[in-house]
């Protein structure tokens, strides 16, 4: 492809992206991912060249834009070496017309910008991410992976944590196919920490998905214990199965649950359960770094139907919880309704519940819990919080 084809590939997987962000389809990398298996012909160099286009044009349009021509434009405007590459000659853009204006630039959306939890870095939300690797302790120690990733670093307090560049293949080592890692962000980590699972509990994560924080579980219990995984989303829980059996973690059981009728499903666990982890559906305002067309799928609307079910499971994981359990509740979100408020007003429907001091190094506390994000801690966003059951 020359540099010319690479722009106009690029502005058609700008406006699949846009369209997809409008109706609620795929992701930008799942579109990425099509488009170039249909395109054989794109070399190596080419896939990588549109793949950092897109998500250049993605993180410098805080609004959705219109087209990907215009999102295009936006970029280029400011890159003079680019704006020459649309030239009409074969298979690129048509030239950029006098007055032709691009994408307006930004982070947050303006509707979006007061109901974050902080005056968030807001350029640190779209930079790029590091990849952050978990060492399973079920099969091997810190000593043992880190001689596997010579580039790797240490994460302050994290003992399990490594971290590398951004974009390291860490799927074709070793040590991934064999079990030893597993790729999670710091915070996430920080997450699975606070629940402070221990071998012999019974532990339910609650909105489990493909398994992240099922597995760090996994290994603070050392393999022993009962562990649950649970979610609503067959697809997502079928994605748990071959990560565990890699990783040693075979005791997990995984809970299909019915949405909408949760708390039948879990109705024999009441009273039993020491610590339930709600990593909940959100925002994801936290994740931008790693899905920044995120952006154009929020709507003020949308919001309003995720706190309503952040409330929703919290009030059906509760009763999971022996007096003296511990409910950790999680977002990947920087919006104070999900979080501090969402935090609180769980507190103010549940008389017998407290919250309690997360004691731990990153963060901010914030309200009932801590916040962390991309610029004060080098992590995604997330805002967690341990509550207690009265006994």
């Amino acid at each position: 492809m020359t540099p010319s084809a690479r722009i106009q590939a690029t502005i058609d997987l700008l406006d699949a992206i846009i369209a997809s962000a409008r109706d609620g389809g795929p992701a930008a990398d799942t579109l990425i991912a099509r488009y170039f298996k249909d395109r054989r012909y794109a070399g190596s160099r080419d896939r990588r060249a549109v793949r950092d286009h897109v998500y250049d044009a993605i993180r410098r349009a805080g609004e959705c834009p219109q087209t990907g021509r215009e999102a295009m434009i936006g970029l280029a405007l400011d890159r003079p070496d680019m704006a020459a590459l649309f030239d009409g000659s074969t298979h690129a853009p048509l030239p950029i017309e006098p007055g032709e204006v691009g994408a307006a630039a930004g982070t947050v959306p303006g509707w979006l910008q007061p109901l974050l939890a902080t005056p968030v870095e807001q350029s640190a939300l779209l930079g790029r991410a590091p990849v952050d690797l978990r060492v399973n302790r079920l099969k091997a120690s810190p000593a043992q992976v880190a001689a596997h990733f010579p580039d790797a670093q240490p994460v302050a307090d994290l003992p399990d944590a490594l971290r590398l560049p951004e974009g390291s293949p860490v799927e074709q080592s070793e040590a991934w196919q064999d079990g030893l890692v597993e790729v999670q962000d710091a915070g996430s980590q920080w997450i699975a920490h606070a629940c402070a699972a221990r071998p012999g509990m019974t532990v339910v994560d609650m909105c489990a998905g493909a398994g992240g924080k099922t597995l760090a579980l996994a290994a603070a219990m050392d393999g022993k214990g009962t562990l649950f995984a649970a979610d609503t989303i067959r697809s997502r829980l079928a994605r748990l199965g071959p990560r565990a059996d890699r990783a040693g973690a075979t005791f997990i059981e995984t809970l299909l649950l019915d949405q909408s009728h949760e708390a039948r499903g879990l109705e024999r666990l009441n009273g039993q359960v020491d610590v339930v982890l709600v990593d909940a559906p959100c925002s994801g305002t936290g994740t931008w770094r790693r899905n920044p067309e995120a952006r154009w799928r929020l709507t003020p609307a949308r919001l309003d139907r995720l706190v309503a079910e952040q409330a929703r499971i919290l009030d059906f994981a509760a009763p999971l919880l022996a007096p003296g359990g511990a409910l950790v509740y999680a977002t990947c979100a920087l919006t104070d309704r999900e979080g501090r408020g969402q935090v609180d007003a769980f507190l103010r429907r549940h008389a017998e519940w407290t919250a309690e001091p997360i004691a731990m190094t990153p963060g901010r506390v914030h309200g009932a819990g801590r916040l962390l994000t991309p610029g004060h801690d080098g992590t995604d966003g997330f805002f967690f919080a341990r509550l207690r059951r009265g006994a």
